[in-house]
């Protein structure tokens, strides 16, 4: 007696191509996108760039009204109007500001990831970072603050 054979019916082919196309994108999608835990560095250190620039856009007013550079940044905090983040989104730590000169002046902050995977995919920001301390040497410039309503 010879024992019949199984038909693999075409059902059964197709529901077997679908988990392997499934669980392909899913390997996929898990390679090229973060993990939730990187993805939220990214962020942190995004806004950290973000509080530098609106930091950095602040002390060029302060140039401006007065022709030199705020010996710190509670000094520049304590102005009229003036609504920066002086503090690390994740450790609460000040963000360092330095003055180097009479209108240049160093801002530094403590990020997580380096954006070198950025760079490579875009251009060459001037808030491009290592991970770690990095400093950027800025010159304050002369601005024109918007009329207020």
């Amino acid at each position: 007696m010879t024992k019949p054979r199984k038909v693999i019916s075409v059902r059964s082919v197709v529901a077997i191509t679908l988990i392997v196309v499934v669980v392909a994108v899913v390997i996929v999608g898990v390679i090229l996108l973060d993990s939730p835990a990187q993805e939220r560095l990214r962020r942190l250190d995004e806004r950290r760039v973000d509080d530098l620039r609106s930091i950095s856009a602040e002390l060029d007013f302060y140039w401006t009204r007065k022709g030199t550079l705020p010996s710190s940044l509670e000094e520049l905090s304590d102005e009229p109007g003036v609504f920066i983040e002086l503090y690390d989104p994740e450790t609460g730590q000040p963000y360092e500001y330095r003055v180097l000169g009479s209108n240049t002046y160093e801002l530094c902050a403590q990020f997580s990831r380096d954006t070198a995977e950025e760079r490579a995919r875009n251009y060459k920001d001037y808030w491009s970072h290592d991970a770690g301390r990095q400093c950027f040497e800025l010159e304050a410039q002369d601005v024109e603050r918007p009329l207020e309503r």
